[in-house]
Formats: C-alpha cells, sequence, structure tokens
C-alpha cells in the first residue's frame, strides 16, 4: 500500500465522538465527492462516490452514527482497469434534506439544487471541527507522495471556492498553503517536509506522522553524511593537490639550485616533505626535530615554493 493510502487508511478508522466534527467531516466528503441530485418535483438524493472501501464505509458509518440513517451502497467494479468504485446513496428527500441542512448547504426554507452552498462557515467555527474537516477532505480528494522520494500533499477541487476555503482551513493552522490550477481543477497543496508532518498532526493521523517523521530523519542523517564525506574528500583533494605542488617545488629547486644556498631549516622542511608525500602539515611538522606547528611548516614550504617560482622566472629569462 501507498503512503498516501496508509494516511487514508488510518484517517478512515478515526470518527470523531463530537457530532459537530462528524457533520463537518460530512460537509467535506459531500462537498468534494457528493453529487447532490434534485428530479423534476425537487426532491432530491444524495450520492457520495469514492474508490476506497474503507472511505465508503466511513461515509456510510458517519451518516448511521450522526443521523441514524440507513443508506445504500452501490459497487461499480471497472474490468478493464481493474479497478472498484462505490457510492454512499441517501435515496429519501427527507434524509438528504436533513443531512443538507445540518451540513448548512441549504437553509431551512431553501429547497432547490441553486441554492446549495458548499463549505459553509458556520459548520467549521471549531478548531476540532476544522480538524475533522480536513479529514473528510484528505479521504474525498487528498493524496501524498512517498516521503522516501519526495514532500508533497495535496487536495484536488473542481470549483476555485472549494480550494480556496480549504486553502483558508489549512492556514488557520499557521501553514501555507497554495492553490494551482491543474486542467480544469484547482489543487491545494503543501510542498514542505516540516508543514506535512504539522498538518499529519492536524488531521490526527499520528502513526502515519511517525513513519514520516522517521523517514524525515534518516534523509537528514544521510545528507548530514554526505555533507560531511564530501567536505573531507574536498580537504584531502586540497591537501592532496598543495603536496604534490609543494613536492614539485622542492624538486626543482634541488634539481637546478641546490640545497646549499637554502636556510637549514626551509631544507630540513623540504626533505620531511620529499620523505613524507602524503603527509598533513600537522604530521610533518611532527616529523621535524624539534617539531613545527602547523602554521611553521607552512610558512616553511610557502617559501620554497615562492624560491621555487623566482628561479623558474630566472631560468626563463635565461632562456
Amino acid at each position: 500500500m501507498s503512503f498516501s493510502g496508509k494516511v487514508r487508511e488510518e484517517l478512515a478508522g478515526n470518527i470523531s465522538p463530537a457530532r459537530h466534527c462528524q457533520i463537518a467531516e460530512l460537509a467535506a466528503f459531500i462537498g468534494l465527492c457528493g453529487t447532490i441530485v434534485f428530479n423534476r418535483f425537487d426532491r432530491c438524493s444524495i450520492k457520495i462516490h469514492t474508490e476506497n472501501f474503507l472511505v465508503a464505509r466511513k461515509v456510510f458509518t458517519l451518516i448511521e452514527k450522526t443521523f441514524n440513517i440507513r443508506t445504500d451502497i452501490s459497487v461499480r467494479r471497472n474490468i478493464a482497469k481493474q479497478s472498484v468504485s462505490y457510492a454512499v446513496i441517501v435515496q429519501r428527500h427527507e434524509d438528504a434534506f436533513r443531512i443538507l441542512q445540518a451540513t448548512k448547504m441549504i437553509g431551512e426554507y431553501k429547497e432547490n439544487a441553486d441554492e446549495i452552498q458548499p463549505f459553509s462557515p458556520l459548520v467549521i467555527q471549531q478548531t476540532c471541527c476544522k480538524r475533522a474537516f480536513l479529514r473528510g477532505a484528505y479521504q474525498a480528494a487528498g493524496s501524498m507522495s512517498d516521503p522516501k522520494k519526495s514532500y508533497h500533499f495535496e487536495i484536488v477541487c473542481s470549483l476555485s471556492e472549494a480550494a480556496e476555503k480549504i486553502r483558508e482551513v489549512i492556514s488557520s493552522f499557521g501553514l501555507e498553503a497554495k492553490i494551482v490550477r491543474r486542467k480544469n481543477s484547482y489543487v491545494v497543496y503543501l510542498k514542505e517536509g516540516s508543514q506535512i508532518v504539522d498538518i499529519l498532526n492536524v488531521m490526527e493521523a499520528h502513526v502515519a506522522l511517525m513513519e514520516l517523521e522517521n523517514v524525515r530523519i534518516l534523509k537528514e542523517m544521510r545528507n548530514s553524511v554526505n555533507r560531511k564525506v564530501n567536505c573531507e574528500t574536498a580537504n584531502i583533494n586540497k591537501t592532496v593537490s598543495a603536496a604534490v605542488k609543494q613536492i614539485e617545488d622542492i624538486t626543482y629547486l634541488r634539481d637546478t639550485v641546490g640545497f646549499d644556498h637554502i636556510p637549514d631549516n626551509l631544507v630540513e622542511a623540504a626533505i620531511a616533505r620529499l620523505d613524507n608525500p602524503d603527509a598533513t602539515l600537522k604530521e610533518l611538522g611532527e616529523t621535524l626535530d624539534p617539531p613545527v606547528g602547523k602554521s611553521g611548516i607552512n610558512h616553511r614550504l610557502r617559501r620554497l615554493s615562492e624560491m621555487a617560482d623566482k628561479a623558474r622566472q630566472e631560468q626563463g629569462g635565461l632562456l
């Protein structure tokens, strides 16, 4: 199962005991994956569609627990795509109308499709109801990428007004959700790992949150190790390049000028470098008698390089 599916499965098993939260979650389901049908006699019914059996069961349970209404479930199989879709159906007008009134999608005296208001702010005033609303929104139209590959959380809406309301609810928890147009849909999304951890906490998907945190910790550790290895490799390359240049300069001085006219302390450093081509400056300084510090040996080798450059210039001038 994908990580997104695990989140949906965890949320499907989480039903708030408070009726107002159940109504808020149901409002998200109806608004994002529901269809409200009015016939020519202005009698309405509700269908909530999903491709996930656990989500269908969640909707069925919510309606039964909140309104004591029994619903029908239809199952449609697509053999070509090897998929199954479910529809939770409230057939009776009286039952459907009661649900629409409770979710504030329709007023007490309004009984036609033109006056339906999705996502009324009246059902998501409290923080707990906002959490429940986002749980429903994710189960209805949300998805997440595998955190081992990338960080991406999104909820897809068909209407810009619905996307803006979801973004507003997410932002009320201090998260910077954004909206992007994708073909005929509007996508509310989060892309930072820390914000996705926070949204899972908001929706109370604590098991998925812990799994995501473990992935983030492993990623950060791996990145930290890679940074240190790259830094150490760069330092080693720098040290090796410097040592090669020093040996070239010392060899040039020895073969052209000779060590007879070079101060003894520089000759000592030159011989130490030739005898220890792979040693660091610190290690090189410790081979001398008496030992010399890192800055001291570096100063001597730099003097030798300057003398070699001067000798090359003089040789070049003679040529």
